[in-house]
């Protein structure tokens, strides 16, 4: 489906409002008084009027995945998965000019927060569905961040060098790594950020790194948050414990840990001058992340890894009680994705659907 509008560059918040009216018009959904609960790889509203969530692909990479996502979502609707739904009687994606968009039916935030086992869960059930019918392109991360790092907004030649330098290692690295899992269909940015409380149970959301490729990698989010944070509660090793497998231990995750430290970094590089308050997170961020990722994920061995996550794990039973009200977060303008709050030690907010 396609609306027009008047076309400027940036996805600043007029622009943002202005695409947001022509996607409700073209769907016959009201867009007054539309809340913007987030704004990083994707602008993402809530309307008021409606159970429905709007989300604007915020960047060519993007744009580049939201067919997939479509077919995804179906695909997970059509095996009955707990995840988010699109709005159904509506042609999607929406396209308004140069950009695509998509709508979503709105999964309230009432249950309890979901933590490393509900993601475990989740992972299981999503690894052993039967493949779709329609083919899932190939796990390729490092095209990903490339095509981020083609279009950034403010990044200084020096940090787009270190970051073109990184790309370049840990590509070599990529291409040595032993897998153990069978590889399959993975949703691609498996953190719990993306797993909703939702009425019925944890649900899944956010398809735009679903490929074909290696299970550990969707173990590995929730691991490198465990290593690098300091969080109240591991939810590592509840993770790991559910799902039967610790990536941590395994030989190539320091590699993965590696990139995950820079799909972090470089996740919100298009929007770096559109949203303000991502890039007053982003700047830390960037610093600690030229130590670290040369050196963090590789220089523990596996049995160092696995007891860092022990030591932090002590007393989580009494920190879920002091977090529980984790969940109770409201959604705002300055909701940012809890990948940056990994990089940049902070509060995560609870995630709204998608």
């Amino acid at each position: 489906m396609t609306a027009t509008t008047d076309h400027t560059c940036g996805l600043t918040r007029d622009r943002l409002d202005t695409l947001l009216t022509a996607v409700c018009d073209q769907a016959g959904l009201p867009s007054a008084g539309a809340e913007l609960i987030k704004f990083t790889n994707n602008a993402v509203f809530r309307l008021p009027h409606a159970p429905v969530v709007v989300r604007i692909a915020g960047s060519t990479a993007a744009r580049v995945t939201l067919p997939t996502v479509v077919r995804v979502a179906r695909w997970l609707a059509h095996h009955d998965f707990p995840a988010v739904r699109l709005l159904p009687g509506v042609e999607q994606p929406i396209r308004v000019d140069d950009q695509l968009a998509t709508l979503w039916t709105y999964i309230p935030e009432v249950g309890p927060r979901p933590g490393g086992a509900d993601l475990a869960t989740l992972l299981q059930r999503l690894h052993t569905l039967p493949h779709p019918r329609h083919s899932l392109p190939p796990w390729q991360p490092m095209n990903q961040i490339r095509r981020r790092l083609a279009e950034p907004e403010d990044l200084s030649p020096d940090d787009h060098a270190f970051l073109l330098d990184e790309c370049d290692e840990l590509e070599d690295q990529l291409g040595t790594l032993r897998y153990v899992l069978p590889p399959g269909v993975i949703h691609g940015d498996a953190f719990l950020g993306n797993v909703i409380a939702g009425p019925d149970g944890p649900a899944l959301c956010d398809f735009d790194s679903t490929t074909i490729g290696p299970r550990e990698w969707d173990l590995t989010p929730v691991a490198v948050g465990s290593l690098r944070m300091n969080y109240p509660v591991n939810e590592h090793l509840a993770l790991a414990e559910r799902y039967g497998f610790d990536v941590i231990t395994w030989e190539g995750f320091p590699v993965l840990w590696r990139l995950r430290e820079l799909k972090l970094v470089t996740s919100v590089l298009p929007i770096l001058r559109s949203n303000p308050s991502v890039r007053s997170q982003w700047r830390p961020g960037i610093a600690a992340s030229r130590p670290m990722t040369r050196t963090s994920a590789g220089n523990r061995t596996a049995k160092e890894r696995r007891a860092a996550c022990t030591i932090s794990a002590v007393g989580a039973d009494s920190a879920r009680e002091i977090t529980a009200d984790f969940s109770k977060y409201e959604p705002s303008s300055e909701n940012i994705e809890a990948d940056i709050s990994m990089v940049t030690p902070g509060r995560v907010k609870a995630p709204v659907s998608p």
